[in-house]
């Protein structure tokens, strides 16, 4: 069946559901008049994934709409069902979303399928960050969770992802058990005409799903259904005194706490929480990028709202060099990512990566942990193994061990819930600019990570030293740490065999050096095997399989090659490392590093 065929077919079948009527005319005018668009929007099924749904926005099968999400959600209200009546006991389940267009509107649909289905639903009434769903999770005690957004993608885009009880993104077995049942929901079966039909019928007066919604307009104060809650004031403010209580060094957050902090929100929900988080540990110099603060799906401001670019943080960095800012921070639209600058040696603001911020991080939680007897017993940290390895070598300094998990912090959250009772979670992090400390939230939390940062900063000052100071200490330590990530979009048939074929090449005729330094192990992740190449003895690795392959070199330094689960990507994920004995050292090996990353680029991409 062609793609065009496909896309009739699945229109056809959507035709016979109760769709409304300005729906019904989209469909028959792209059929008529726009034949890109009518197969885009209707050739599959927007797949939903361990991570839930994501997607443009509009009319069709492949699209974010109120219908699939209704789907999804009726397939999630299957699953639960099951569960509960294999279990025992009631379902429930907490929503929140952010400030994606179309977000409330989705998560007014959400709720009202989960009550039609006999489901408790906890929901909060305006936009809140993912990180605080997750720890509403577990506060109500609900069986599952769901967060309206789609991070840090453009504005045509939006998601749907699902939590579980332990306040984590979805995992085996739960994961495959939702998948099918939302599988079931969207070929069509009698659950997925009720679930159109519930999503036409719910409270979708003043909003459409292909068009943005009035951001301003918050939900309705009378609820639809007894089954549908606010959320409690008290979970938000439980989160804050959590929050509060992590201090580590609560004389230098009092002596330094006029430091000059800026922070953007990107138009996203952080503004809902983070200067309270600020606020809540006493910083009292914090200047907010006003223009950034409103909370706007289209992003007006930005190009993409992803604070990992230098673009969606520049006006964040003009403030910060106004006011004289020693911390800029910024979130993105579900504030579970954030991006940091700080004041170099020349007292410039410069942003530092997702593995330096991360190192930082672990280092001072375990310093100042270890130094106020704040440490918890057996404690543990977890990253993803694309994640720098300087995080394990500061571990390893403080006889902490580090765990690696598969990329994603959904894995994290998995560490810290087969390792409870045993030892106990300190702080971790991926490379992507999403960090955690402690375990009351299961998921990435950019406002209680902002205000760690903002502790650090203040901490470092009370020594005399900064954040970047602190980071050549580190690199003093452990080594000169040079990471960066390429990322090569290979579209169609063509890219998918490319890209395989880069894949099988790596891993059948790997290279015996990089960048001139000799390789010395060869992670398969996919075959599950770690092989020595001087020894040539094979190992097997901690992880459940995944295509990845990484390269270990003999001074350190780690390579790492991952096709996109999710996109027609390949990425490459490049760690080197060089000793110094001098911070003067520090400058001119990074330098060289990075014109061996440029080496190895070359090298690996030989491999197309």
């Amino acid at each position: 069946m062609t793609p065009l065929e496909s896309a009739k077919e699945k229109a056809r079948l959507w035709k016979t559901y109760d769709l409304d009527a300005e729906t019904r005319a989209e469909i028959e005018r792209m059929e008529r008049e726009d034949e890109k668009l009518f197969v885009d929007s209707f050739y599959s099924d927007l797949e939903f994934g361990t991570g839930g749904l994501r997607g443009v926005m509009g009319v069709g099968s492949m699209r974010m709409n109120k219908y699939t999400v209704g789907m999804a959600t009726q397939g999630l209200a299957n699953y639960i069902l099951k569960h509960h009546a294999q279990a025992g006991g009631e379902g429930s389940v907490a929503i929140a979303y952010d400030s994606r267009n179309n977000a409330s509107y989705f998560a007014q649909i959400a709720a009202d399928i989960l009550a039609e289905n006999g489901i408790r639903v906890y929901l909060y009434s305006e936009l809140r960050p993912t990180p605080l769903l997750s720890f509403t999770v577990r506060e109500l005690k609900c069986t599952a969770g769901i967060v309206i957004t789609a991070s840090h993608n453009p504005k045509e885009y939006n998601g749907y992802k699902v939590y579980w009880s332990d306040g984590g993104q979805i995992l085996p077995p739960n994961d495959g058990g939702i998948i099918q049942a939302v599988r079931g929901v969207m070929a069509g079966a009698l659950q997925g005409q009720n679930a159109m039909q519930g999503a036409e019928q719910g409270r979708s007066e003043g909003a459409s799903q292909d068009l943005p919604q009035d951001l301003s307009k918050n939900l309705q104060n009378e609820l639809p259904s007894d089954l549908v809650h606010e959320v409690p004031l008290y979970v938000e403010e439980k989160y804050l005194e959590l929050v509060r209580g992590l201090t580590l060094s609560e004389e230098a957050v009092k002596s330094e706490s006029d430091i000059s902090i800026v922070y953007t929100s990107i138009h996203g929900s952080g503004i809902t929480l983070v200067p309270k988080t600020l606020a809540a540990l006493g910083f009292s110099n914090v200047s907010v990028v006003e223009e950034q603060a409103v909370p706007d799906g289209n992003f007006p401001t930005v190009e993409s709202p992803n604070p990992e670019e230098k673009s969606a943080m520049k006006m964040a960095l003009e403030l910060g060099e106004k006011v004289n800012a020693e911390l800029v921070l910024g979130t993105d639209p579900d504030t579970d990512r954030v991006g940091l600058a700080v004041r170099n040696d020349q007292n410039e603001l410069v942003l530092i990566n997702g593995n330096q911020a991360g190192s930082l991080l672990v280092y001072y939680r375990l310093l100042v942990g270890k130094e106020k007897g704040k440490l918890p017993e057996h404690p543990f940290i977890g990253k993803t193994i694309v994640t720098t390895e300087l995080i394990a070598r500061i571990a390893q300094s403080f006889n902490v061990p580090c765990y690696d998990t598969l990329t994603g912090f959904k894995f994290i959250a998995g560490l810290i819930k087969e390792k409870e009772g045993k030892e106990n979670f300190v702080a971790g992090g991926e490379e992507s600019y999403g960090y955690l400390v402690s375990d009351f939230v299961r998921d990435k939390d950019a406002a209680l990570s902002a205000v760690q940062f903002a502790e650090i900063a203040a901490y470092a000052k009370s020594k005399g030293t900064t954040m970047w100071g602190m980071l050549k200490d580190l690199y003093l330590q452990h080594g000169v740490f040079q990471e960066e990530l390429v990322s090569i979009t290979l579209k169609g048939i063509d890219g998918v065999a490319q890209i395989q074929s880069m894949m099988s090449r790596l891993r059948n005729q790997p290279p015996q050096t990089l960048g001139g330094v000799a390789l010395a192990e060869l992670h398969d992740v996919k075959a599950g095997t770690c092989k020595n190449m001087i020894s040539g003895e094979v190992t097997t690795l901690p992880y459940p399989s995944s295509d990845v392959l990484q390269f270990i070199l003999t001074d350190g330094s780690k390579i790492s090659a991952r096709p996109s689960g999710t996109e027609p990507k390949i990425k490459f994920y490049f760690s080197l490392r060089k000793v110094v004995s001098s911070a003067s050292e520090i400058s001119e090996a990074q330098f060289e590093l990075m014109q061996r990353i440029e080496l190895i680029k070359n090298e690996m991409l030989d491999a197309k």
